[in-house]
């Protein structure tokens, strides 16, 4: 995975929310930045749940793979994602096979190819909870420093999801547009993670990449992948331990 220090800090999750152009387009590239530097050299999913008085419901995910992964939980209104917000504890499922106490929902997403899960709660407030959940096809993918690290970044998120929920409410978005924000998510996340490394505004992040894309003669969004992948520590291919 991605070292600690790589990780965005609070004051600087806050400048990229100032930056951004609306808040499901920032929570969009959040949890997609954290799902490129989070999983290193292994895929991983990232999504951001959060629980209401409406019942709970995906605010952002780094796929559309993720956003079903959360949804199913929904459907039986229990699973670790629920459990870590609700119960307000990380909940880190290390082999979903193996797994009795989720056995209904490990049937269900069986074609996802997930293996193993990790919840960790967001701290919220004004009625509301909150949950980073992490996927992977990886077996035992999260190791007790990677948990740790997730913690820590969990704790960063809160105050900026905090500042963002007292702010707006989360923008419920159709599906015939999911593809299309979450193929701009990539690029967000991109130009955010540039912004972060260059201590630079969105403007000279975005005029960067596209310097980038005019001289290799590559598509803004190829760049984008690029810069994500490198931020996670190599390329990420669709293997794991079946």
């Amino acid at each position: 995975m991605a070292p600690h220090d790589a990780l965005p800090t609070a004051e600087q999750l806050q400048d990229l929310l100032l930056e951004s152009s609306g808040f499901t387009e920032f929570l969009l590239g959040l949890t997609t930045i954290s799902a490129a530097l989070l999983g290193g050299d292994r895929p991983m999913l990232c999504a951001i749940t959060v629980e209401q008085a409406s019942g709970p419901s995906t605010v952002a995910s780094s796929t559309d793979a993720a956003r079903r992964l959360d949804e199913k939980q929904y459907e039986f209104d229990d699973g670790p994602c629920l459990t870590a917000l609700r119960q307000q504890r990380t909940v880190l499922i290390a082999d979903l096979h193996t797994n009795d106490r989720w056995s209904h929902y490990a049937r269900v997403i069986q074609p996802e190819g997930i293996r193993t899960i990790l919840a960790v709660p967001i701290g919220t407030d004004n009625g509301s909870r909150a949950a980073l959940n992490c996927y992977s096809t990886f077996i035992d993918a999260f190791d007790p420093a990677t948990v740790e690290s997730i913690e820590r970044h969990a704790v960063a998120l809160s105050k900026t999801l905090r500042l963002a929920l007292r702010l707006h409410a989360p923008d419920p978005y159709p599906q015939d547009l999911r593809t299309a924000l979450a193929s701009r998510a990539v690029v967000d996340a991109a130009i955010s993670l540039v912004m972060i490394q260059n201590s630079c505004n969105r403007e000279t992040a975005l005029k960067l990449i596209h310097l980038a894309s005019r001289d290799s003669n590559r598509r803004i969004h190829a760049i984008a992948e690029d810069i994500l992948k490198q931020a996670g520590g190599g390329k990420q291919d669709d293997g794991g331990t079946r």
